[in-house]
């Protein structure tokens, strides 16, 4: 089990410090939030990730107070629904889900997906930028964003994004959109860290694993610490919470890390943000 001061922090473009490990809680159930974010607190996690479109805000937020943990010391993630994007509405959406968290700011929220065939992302930029000014997030980014989708916001956006949040596994890097991402100042984050636990299985992560003694998924979630990713793992088994953010008594040596970089497909697990037009109001 890691204590909370051995995570590392990510220093953000506006200097806002991020732990690079964190909790996501993408599709686990309203009912069973509660008791896997606590789990993930006891385990020394400082840094929670959701969404408006996972439904289960409200349930992070009473683990949180349920904690006692004082609020300085946490980081928590939230992000817009595409179908609030339009301009009037993201403010709201906004207000909304800090209510359902029971804060008063949350210290990032992101544009969870350009949906390009909507066309509001960059309106609901401007509502996010202006959410920023007065204070709602301590900074602001987006997700799923491609570099043709990074240029055209900043075109036409006063506050560059802190943060993309990308789908990112040792079967599925995504190294372009990573390069444009740092090129701009914005931190890289991945999502499905694991490849949705189907990257585990592969010769050379097995392999490593045994090697350092630790798990595959100790061995992929160090490759992305390593690489400077911040990353999000999401389980709801208790020992798998506790392993997920126990990484920091082994290392990957150049050899590990290249072999595992050198497992890249062009295979995603979640939609192309080129054709991902849902509006997550379901």
């Amino acid at each position: 089990m890691a204590a909370p001061q051995d995570v590392p922090t990510i220093t953000l473009n506006n200097g806002v410090e991020m732990p690079q490990v964190g909790f996501g809680v993408f599709k686990v159930p309203p009912r069973e939030t509660q008791q896997a974010v606590e789990t993930a607190l006891e385990a020394g996690y400082r840094h929670i990730d959701t969404a408006a479109g996972y439904a289960n805000e409200e349930a992070v937020g009473k683990a949180l107070r349920a904690s006692g943990i004082p609020r300085e010391e946490l980081f928590v993630t939230t992000k817009l629904r595409n179908g609030e994007q339009a301009a009037g509405t993201a403010r709201a959406a906004f207000e909304t889900s800090l209510e359902q968290l029971g804060l008063d700011r949350v210290d990032l929220y992101l544009v969870h997906w350009p949906a390009p065939g909507l066309g509001t992302y960059r309106e609901a930029w401007a509502d996010l930028e202006q959410g920023f000014r007065d204070g709602l997030a301590r900074a602001i980014g987006v997700s799923n964003f491609l570099p043709h989708h990074l240029r055209d916001l900043l075109q036409g956006s006063t506050v560059v994004p802190a943060v993309n949040q990308i789908e990112l596994h040792p079967s599925f890097q995504q190294p372009e959109t990573q390069q444009a991402s740092r090129e701009h100042g914005l931190a890289v984050e991945a999502y499905a860290p694991l490849g949705q636990a189907k990257d585990l299985d592969l010769p050379a992560i097995t392999r490593i694993a045994q090697e350092k003694g630790v798990t595959p998924g100790q061995v992929v979630l160090r490759w992305h610490l390593q690489e400077g990713r911040i990353v999000i793992p999401k389980s709801v088994t208790p020992e798998r919470i506790a392993s997920n953010i126990d990484l920091f008594g082994f290392e990957l040596s150049q050899g590990d890390m290249a072999e595992i970089t050198g497992l890249d497909t062009d295979t995603r697990l979640f939609p192309n943000p080129d054709e991902a037009n849902f509006t997550q109001m379901d």
